[in-house]
């Protein structure tokens, strides 16, 4: 991406050095043993306690050059959303309130509780906050094999996709839903919040492109192939050889690319209904 001399947004709220390491063990290792631990029947949470149980010493943090670097790209590109957000919105008659982007490292309290690194970027609809990690990045090509300055704005995207289902009355209802609901049914709710977010990010792309001429040779494939990378069948898969659809919570990953890439083409949020259609259709 070609983001020379673009803002920066000031709706950022830098907790990072505010909490320790777990264990001295760093995003990457936390994010795979959590990993394994969803994906093989586990609790993530009680493999973080068996890393914290291990022993270490909390550490002040200070942030790498290279972590100031995606500080900016982070800034720049929650900047754009805010941008495209507010035009559309404006569209249709609404006015766009942009959420706050946290960053943190190892361990943040948010609205929904405290959280660690492990989970991933992740957005709060009780704050309305977006949270960060900006090791996230660093881990995604080594432990998901999905680089690219493009596929980590998709990632902003996508939680900034929350937020937007948020604001449009989408996120409420879903979550009331998924408290009354069975536990394979609350995973197909949850799929399609997600997918929705994903469509959201591709919407955010293509007038990203347009407002801006911001994308370059390789942008949309580094995006893509990371939506392939997260999708529930390929991280089951990778994890243990197999993988259970009822236990999908984001969707796989020929779903995750195909509402990415109808968001990225027509740039149109009418186009993104993901609660009407039957689930086998999505």
């Amino acid at each position: 991406m070609d983001l020379s001399g673009r803002r920066r947004s000031t709706n950022v709220d830098d907790r990072r050095g505010k909490g320790g390491k777990i264990a001295g063990v760093g995003i990457g290792g936390a994010i795979i043993a959590a990993l394994l631990a969803l994906f093989l029947g586990g609790d993530p949470s009680e493999a973080l306690q068996q890393l914290a149980s291990q022993g270490g010493q909390d550490t002040e943090y200070t942030p790498t050059e290279q972590e100031e670097q995606l500080r900016v790209f982070a800034e720049q590109i929650l900047a754009s959303t805010e941008d495209v957000w507010s035009e559309q919105f404006k569209k249709i008659g609404k006015t766009y309130e942009p959420p706050t982007l946290v960053l943190f490292h190892s361990s943040v309290q948010s609205g929904c509780g405290s959280a660690s690194s492990s989970m991933g970027p992740f957005y709060c609809s009780a704050d309305r906050c977006v949270y960060l990690d900006l090791d996230f990045f660093n881990e995604m090509p080594k432990s998901l094999g999905a680089g690219g300055d493009f596929a980590y704005a998709y990632v902003i995207a996508h939680e900034v996709g929350h937020h937007v289902e948020n604001l449009l009355g989408y996120l409420g209802p879903a979550h009331q839903q998924m408290s009354k609901a069975s536990e394979t049914e609350k995973n197909r709710i949850s799929v399609r919040i997600e997918l929705l977010a994903d469509f959201y990010a591709g919407v955010w792309g293509y007038h990203e492109n347009r407002m801006f001429g911001s994308l370059q040779d390789g942008d949309l494939e580094e995006a893509i192939n990371a939506a392939q990378k997260i999708g529930d069948d390929y991280l089951q898969k990778n994890a243990r050889g197999y993988a259970t659809p009822e236990s999908f919570t984001h969707g796989t990953s020929a779903q995750r690319m195909r509402w990415l890439k109808k968001g990225l083409s027509t740039g149109d949020i009418r186009q993104g209904d993901t609660f009407s259609p039957a689930y086998n259709q999505l």
